[in-house]
């Protein structure tokens, strides 16, 4: 990057405020996927709306690249600076700036971490649903670009759910504000709901009106363990259709099982093909009847074993457990390979099954989990990066597990982002009028192509 462009950047932020040393853009020249890095020209932590239109203005002039990043705890390469050019921080933006007990919202920068959001109202009877994986770390701003789920997205939703409004600077430098705290608003496009998900690619956003829920009164935990997956998979639908929602209902098979038992050592039957473990919240007596309702169900369901968690803190020791999937997992081998599958519920089996039958075919180990309540699915391939032969026979793996989930009526994606990662199978699930539209929404709110570009489209 010009030594001219430089300095006009940190004119504007100062010049604590940029990174030019080689490690540093190394290091931002990664997220959490393994596969992908390139290392941009500069990293810059503006501190507020009005220097990220300045910074703005300069790359527009200058047709340089800005890649807007959180924690970087993304799995789809989407905040890697393909292009080069800035990546820009939001450390120094992270003010919760109104918490509104009247109308249930909280309004926050784009660098507050995600879990911080429900220790700031914890006391207030209220909670922030959207609960993604990465939560301790992942910043509100990344799960909005990412429309982040989480194991509570069956019964609440996912982020796109609960972002009332935003406050957005586009690539022109102008700023708009979508939405606000109302209940209903139908003035115009649903420009908040286009910036959510959109990766980076169509705005900065530097404010947003978030939607909270009164918190449950209690919860009870329960899992079931199967012979099979296929019954495993018929259960989860067999509750769905009792009509019982539960807040989470979770996929784990034998793999995952093994390596989370072996890492956190909370007494999970490790000699089970799959396990359901679910989480009910609510009024007490609602949560009794449908635990004992669900518990019936499975154990119809050719269930091995039915366990109901001893207490409240039991229960949260076994979601802790399944939190810890993605890092239990990634002891085996030096290279973690998360995906993400979406399917309709009926179609888990199906889709387990085809991911297991792609394993043995390409002779690699990988442990399936997911929210099996919503269908997504995340089979995880445990390898090693420095062997070029497997990594190819990876990547064959994975084509014909997205290609398979298209044909159950699935995506790409449910939850991780296109990013670098699904851009080859985008195509197969939004065909070409489809990619031709997203272009053209690019085109048209980016022209000179500066945010995040190739990326999405």
């Amino acid at each position: 990057m010009e030594e001219r462009i430089i300095q006009a950047i940190e004119a504007i932020v100062g010049a604590e405020n940029i990174q030019t040393e080689a490690t540093d853009l190394y290091t931002y020249g990664y997220d959490a996927s393994p596969e992908f890095h390139h290392e941009p020209d500069l990293v810059v932590a503006p501190a507020s709306k009005d220097e990220i239109i300045q910074i703005l203005s300069v790359c527009r002039d200058n047709r340089v690249p800005i890649v807007a990043r959180g924690s970087g705890s993304n799995l789809s390469g989407g905040t890697v600076p393909i292009a080069g050019g800035i990546v820009l921080l939001f450390t120094r933006m992270n003010r919760i700036l109104e918490f509104d007990q009247q109308n249930l919202t909280l309004t926050v920068e784009p660098g507050v971490i995600t879990q911080e959001i429900n220790q700031y109202i914890a006391d207030s009877g209220l909670f922030f649903p959207p609960d993604p994986g990465s939560m301790q770390i992942s910043t509100i701003g990344g799960n909005i670009s990412e429309n982040s789920g989480g194991l509570r997205a069956l019964k609440y939703g996912v982020t796109k759910d609960y972002v009332l409004g935003l406050e957005v600077v586009m690539a022109n430098g102008d700023v708009i504000e979508t939405g606000g705290k109302l209940t209903k608003d139908v003035a115009g496009l649903n420009l908040t709901q286009l910036m959510i998900g959109s990766e980076g690619t169509l705005g900065i956003i530097t404010k947003a009106i978030l939607k909270l829920m009164p918190k449950p009164e209690a919860n009870k935990t329960m899992i079931a363990t199967y012979r099979t997956m296929t019954a495993a998979a018929q259960s989860v639908s067999d509750i769905i259709a009792a009509k019982i929602t539960p807040a989470t209902m979770e996929f784990l098979d034998q793999v995952t099982i093994k390596a989370v038992e072996d890492f956190a050592h909370v007494g999970l039957p490790t000699d089970a093909a799959a396990m359901l473990l679910i989480q009910q919240d609510g009024h007490p007596r609602e949560i009794d009847a449908d635990i004992e309702t669900m518990a019936a169900i499975c154990r119809d369901g050719a269930a091995i074993d039915v366990q109901v968690a001893r207490d409240e803190a039991h229960g949260a020791q076994l979601m802790a457990a399944r939190r810890t999937a993605l890092s239990a997992l990634a002891r085996v081998k030096p290279t973690t390979v998360l995906e993400d599958a979406t399917v309709p519920r009926s179609e888990i089996a199906a889709l387990v099954n085809f991911i297991n039958e792609t394993a043995q075919k390409y002779q690699l180990y990988i442990g399936t989990f997911g929210h099996a309540g919503d269908g997504n699915m995340h089979p995880t391939c445990l390898t090693d990066l420095r062997d070029e032969a497997e990594m190819k026979r990876v990547h064959q793996a994975f084509a014909e597990i997205y290609q398979k989930t298209i044909e159950l009526g699935g995506t790409v994606t449910g939850e991780h982002g296109v990013g670098l990662a699904k851009l080859p199978y985008l195509p197969w699930k939004l065909g070409a009028g489809g990619m031709r539209a997203d272009r053209a929404i690019k085109a048209a709110l980016d022209p000179d192509n500066i945010l995040n570009p190739q990326k999405l489209y």
